[in-house]
């Protein structure tokens, strides 16, 4: 049974998907925020104190990656410490008893010092981390573009254009900084403009690059490289809500977005009214969606579709993540989308929020 990954807004990064053969909801970050190289090999110590705790109530700490329990500690007074040794700097979200509201934590090799409020854990202060001081400047510099980077809120090129020149400036001016990768494949994420995350990626120190976030974004570079954009998608066809049988290449001349969801999705229900706007937006400007279901009961689909108002062809064979269209592209977590150009070519991936009407409005004219 597929579960949902665990959405902390408060972590800029961290995105949301449904995801195949996960066993339980884990705390994630979308594999590209996994760890970066540690300068430190001193070890950390975390010194915290929250105010109006109850004495012997238990901190959990979690890896901000993997959801996995790292520590545990018992507070006296509201004071409690964690300490150990990191390989490279990492997330960590640290709860009672291991559950939400989290403080979070960028942490690397130090003395940090943590103080909170019980009432309002996520608004810790925290001091003592250089590589959360990093990601904290990076969250103070971006706070205004949040609703776009979850999709939200209102949309336009010139506000999407100042939210990449933040994050391209904040690159520019923290090349030896752990957060800067990130920062990069956030910038993506927005923007789906590869050539300038590569541009953004080579002017990075070598000792990022060589770190393993550092190389996980050169892998999505290599990746894009060979994604096959700018080739044609392969045919498939499959039956719409209706039963006919419905082939992509019926859409040549067009462009597509080619839309993998289910009634059952939350992220991908979450996702459908940015679909739905950009929709509304283009379809007299030659450019439609094609969607895919992976449902496997078709009223929730049908459904699904009315509630959603998704008032473009919809096909699917019922067969769950067996569905034929989505085996043929390998598809392993939903939402996922191509955008074709109208000769049917890969011209972009993935494009969610605001960033599909951005790409839009850079082909379209």
């Amino acid at each position: 049974m597929k579960k949902y990954f665990l959405l902390l807004t408060l972590i800029p990064f961290l995105s949301l998907a449904q995801v195949k053969n996960k066993k339980k909801p884990i705390i994630v970050a979308k594999k590209s925020i996994v760890t970066t190289k540690a300068k430190s090999l001193a070890g950390y110590l975390i010194n915290g104190t929250i105010v109006g705790l109850p004495n012997g109530t238990i901190l959990k700490m979690l890896n901000g990656s993997t959801g996995a329990e790292e520590q545990i500690a018992n507070t006296t007074n509201g004071k409690f410490s964690f300490k150990g040794k990191l390989e490279s700097p990492d997330f960590k979200v640290i709860g009672v008893n291991g559950q939400a509201p989290y403080i979070t934590i960028f942490l690397d090799n130090s003395n940090v010092t943590v103080n909170a409020q019980n009432s309002v854990l996520e608004k810790a202060t925290i001091t003592g981390s250089a590589s959360h001081n990093d990601f904290a400047a990076f969250n103070t510099a971006t706070t205004k573009f949040q609703d776009l980077f979850n999709g939200k809120g209102r949309f336009d090129v010139n506000f999407l254009e100042e939210a990449a020149a933040v994050i391209e400036k904040f690159v520019q001016t923290h090349k030896s900084s752990f957060i800067s990768p990130l920062a990069v494949y956030r910038h993506n994420q927005i923007t789906d403009d590869f050539a300038k995350q590569e541009e953004l990626y080579n002017l990075l120190d070598e000792s990022i690059k060589a770190s393993p976030i550092g190389k996980y974004i050169a892998q999505k570079i290599t990746e894009n490289k060979n994604a096959g954009y700018g080739k044609p998608l392969a045919n498939f066809s499959q039956a719409d809500t209706s039963g006919n049988e419905i082939s992509l290449s019926s859409f040549k001349g067009k462009y597509v977005l080619v839309d993998f969801w289910a009634s059952w999705c939350g992220p991908c229900r979450a996702e459908n009214p940015n679909v739905v706007r950009t929709f509304e937006a283009y379809k007299n400007k030659n450019f439609t969606v094609l969607g895919i279901s992976l449902d496997r009961d078709k009223q929730k689909w049908i459904d699904a579709i009315a509630a959603d108002g998704l008032n473009w062809t919809q096909l699917s064979d019922l067969k769950f993540w067996s569905n034929a269209v989505a085996q043929q592209f390998g598809i392993q977590s939903i939402p996922q989308n191509f955008l074709l150009d109208p000769q049917g070519n890969l011209i972009g991936k993935n494009l969610r929020g605001s960033a599909l009407e951005y790409k839009l409005q850079k082909v379209i004219k």
